[in-house]
């Protein structure tokens, strides 16, 4: 008698199981793992800057919507812009789904067009999870530069302050100089972007060029209303930031004159176009993976989330985990010659 009850039991769970579709399978394998976990959150970004700042928020809401609510506890690991999350996510954080991580754009192709020496991983095998923002960048200067626009820099020496190595805002004043042949003059070493730009109220440095639009804006609006800076350029993409275009911050592509120059930036900057990107080591299973994926979409959507990031003065304008996944392929399927061309000039 037991042992036919307990051939009926078996016998209706894989009913059920084979009646649910897909979708709803793999949902609550996920539900099972996640419930009553806690997420371990990497952040390769020190406290303070933009990176940390929409992570803090995102980890606030996230748990909600992963199948099984667990909990998200955020652990900050910055160093050489990202790089040291990067690799610790990509080689020792467990691959069950346990762990993710907020990386810079930068460390996302540091692998294709950077060092590969510090950038020890494969970014097309990590999973992404998503992005919630696509960026535009922005070159300013203390108000005792005359400075109007890009013109400036191609004839006069502007001293920007750098951070890590992977940081947009040390690639790309090193790319500008090398391709466009402007005269940015880099100092490095800052812990990250906050530390940066405070630079230059104590003289260290006249400006930064290549900070998020996005990390500059709600720390820093009075700032500009007090007129202490000039924005002088946008780093976006062939029409501009549709925010910094009513602003009337010039296009750097209105300076460019060489196609070659062109496609060469055209690679270098396509990260943009993933900001702010989320990532799980490789090799997670599928139904986590899509856990998460569909987790991330939710919050992005969460009315509580988008007013937490209103306040904080955060863009959201998200692109999902296989959006992402799709443009990393792309750009690492970049023809050879450009690739090294764009790496020439990303060296540090």
């Amino acid at each position: 008698m037991q042992a036919r009850r307990i051939f009926l039991a078996t016998i209706a769970a894989w009913v059920l199981g084979a009646a649910l579709p897909p979708d709803a399978a793999a949902q609550s394998a996920a539900e099972k793992f996640y419930a009553g976990r806690r997420v371990d959150f990497i952040v390769g970004s020190a406290p303070g800057g933009g990176y940390y700042i929409y992570a803090t928020v995102l980890a606030r809401h996230l748990g909600q919507h992963i199948p099984g609510n667990p909990t998200v506890t955020m652990r900050q690991l910055d160093g050489a812009g990202s790089l040291v999350a990067a690799n610790e996510l990509y080689a020792k954080s467990p691959r069950d789904g346990s762990v993710f991580g907020a990386i810079f754009m930068g460390a996302v192709v540091e692998p294709l067009i950077g060092d590969a020496s510090l950038a020890r991983y494969d970014s097309r095998k990590f999973n992404f999870v998503g992005s919630a923002n696509r960026e535009a960048s922005i070159c300013f200067a203390w108000n005792n530069v005359p400075i109007k626009d890009w013109s400036y820099v191609f004839e006069k020496e502007l001293i920007v302050a750098g951070a890590g190595t992977a940081s947009s805002i040390n690639q790309y004043p090193l790319v500008l100089n090398r391709l466009l042949h402007t005269r940015f003059k880099l100092i490095t070493g800052y812990p990250g972007s906050r530390e940066a730009v405070q630079s230059i109220e104590k003289g260290e440095s006249q400006g930064v060029c290549g900070i998020q639009w996005s990390s500059f804006v709600g720390p820093y609006q009075d700032w500009m209303t007090q007129k202490k800076i000039t924005l002088f350029g946008q780093i976006a993409g062939l029409d501009g930031d549709a925010t910094l275009n009513k602003l009337g911050i010039p296009n750097l592509y209105n300076f460019v004159k060489a196609d070659e120059d062109r496609q060469t930036l055209a690679l270098i900057f396509g990260q943009m176009q993933f900001g702010r990107p989320y990532i799980l080591p490789p090799e997670v299973p599928p139904d986590r993976v899509a856990a998460l994926r569909a987790a991330f979409d939710e919050t992005m959507k969460d009315p509580a989330f988008l007013a937490e990031a209103a306040k904080a003065k955060l863009p959201i304008n998200p692109m999902s985990g296989a959006e992402v996944q799709q443009l990393v392929a792309q750009l690492y399927d970049t023809p050879k010659p450009l690739v090294e061309r764009a790496r020439t000039a990303m060296k540090p």
